[in-house]
């Protein structure tokens, strides 16, 4: 399969090049003669500390179009990069569904409207100083509650990994696409990021050891995986050692640890794995159950809390961070709730999990998706147009960015589990 990747990019290379440009090295550290803890990349993936995902809003998609504010989000503006720095986040991620503004074969031209606008925004990041990823975000089959808005989703793996000829054409179109996004940002330094995709799965959402064609769907996104460093390194400039991020199935980190292969690459350490955790999605994610932790009461049945946690980041690190790959965790956080107790357990759980996840080496992303109210999805922390923060979103910001910065040795994983809420 290495041979086919290599024959699209090659293709795709001759359809859309640019040239290669100069691009500066990474500047040496200030004492060379240091021997850092971890290797370049891991401490590259700390420099981005707790970051925050635009949600819903370039990623945003109706009927097979993607829109800045078809999900109801305002334009999106400087001032709330602006907000985004002055709050402390040290890097956003910028989720973009692609679909709706790409042509026809065999150039499946990216509007350049629609490019540039995604490029004005990163370019917002940029000059706050802001580290940022951008992607293919909803492009992906599973996308769709309604089956039947499936077939707008042309990143489809269910159908690649039955049939080698439609492989061959997504591919083909993945390389074309991933091709212009490189070329477009080739002259921007190391504070851009590249994720080549996102939550790709089954349209089960993980259907994990469930999946009867004998891991197929695994080996597919491994072969798109490589497909998008070859496509994105041939692009030369600084996409030569831009750092890229490499997703597992449907991003999750059971996922990675047993199926992710890391792409084989012409840069050395400059690959970077991406998950998402929500976990236990039943608390942190739909709010069925309002509490969490050893001292919770209403909680996830056979959940175990502070131990199931780490025991997912323990796996992740010793597979890769240990080894000198990185791990971010590129969406992350827990939604609103409307009672005072609730409240103090999600605080908890943000605070405990953001040191757990600071302990393993891994930046953090936190999903802001701006719905203000409470229950299932209300991920909502900061108005995307003025920065203003929604709820009680402040506290929310503050409680994991603390959390994760907090180097004092007698602020342990130990005294945050020791002050966990009463659940009387």
């Amino acid at each position: 399969m290495k041979l086919i990747t290599k024959s699209i990019a090659a293709l795709a290379a001759g359809l859309f090049c640019a040239g290669t440009v100069a691009c500066a090295k990474p500047a040496p550290p200030a004492d060379p003669g240091q021997t850092p803890k971890y290797p370049e990349a891991v401490e590259f993936a700390m420099s981005l500390g707790v970051g925050w995902n635009l949600g819903n809003s370039f990623d945003a998609h109706i009927d097979g179009m993607s829109g800045e504010t078809l999900w109801g989000n305002p334009v999106v503006t400087r001032e709330l990069f602006k907000a985004l720095k002055a709050a402390g986040f040290g890097s956003v991620r910028i989720p973009v569904t692609w679909m709706g503004h790409i042509g026809k074969a065999p150039e499946y031209r990216i509007e350049k409207a629609w490019l540039d606008r995604v490029a004005e925004v990163a370019g917002y990041a940029r000059d706050e100083g802001l580290k940022c990823i951008i992607n293919i975000h909803h492009d992906g089959f599973g996308a769709e509650k309604d089956l039947a808005k499936q077939g707008y989703h042309w990143l489809d793996l269910p159908a690649a990994s039955k049939d080698p000829e439609k492989n061959r054409e997504i591919m083909s179109k993945l390389a074309m696409v991933w091709m212009q996004i490189a070329n477009r940002f080739q002259n921007e330094g190391e504070w851009l990021i590249f994720e080549v995709l996102n939550e790709i799965q089954d349209g089960n959402w993980g259907g994990g050891e469930n999946l009867t064609d004998g891991g197929k769907m695994y080996m597919t996104l491994n072969e798109w995986n490589q497909l998008c460093v070859d496509v994105i390194r041939a692009t030369g400039g600084c996409n030569e050692t831009r750092y890229i991020g490499i997703p597992s199935f449907v991003c999750q980190p059971d996922k990675a640890v047993k199926y992710l292969v890391l792409p084989e690459d012409s840069a050395t350490g400059r690959l970077m794995v991406s998950v998402h955790i929500y976990d236990p999605w039943d608390y942190a994610g739909s709010a069925k159950y309002s509490e969490w932790g050893h001292t919770g009461k209403d909680v996830v049945p056979g959940s175990d809390g502070e131990t199931e946690y780490n025991a997912t980041l323990d796996a992740l690190f010793n597979k890769f961070v240990r080894r000198g790959v990185p791990v971010y965790v590129g969406e992350y956080g827990c939604v609103h709730r409307n009672t005072k107790k609730a409240e103090e357990f999600r605080l908890y759980y943000l605070e405990y999990t953001a040191k757990s996840l600071r302990n393993h080496r891994m930046p953090v992303f936190l999903w802001d998706n701006a719905n203000p109210g409470s229950g299932e999805e209300a991920f909502g922390l900061i108005r995307h147009d003025n920065g203003k923060f929604i709820n009680n979103a402040k506290d929310v910001v503050r409680t994991v960015i603390d959390a994760w910065n907090n180097n004092d040795p007698a602020y342990s994983l130990q005294s945050i589990w020791g002050r966990a809420p009463d659940s009387k």
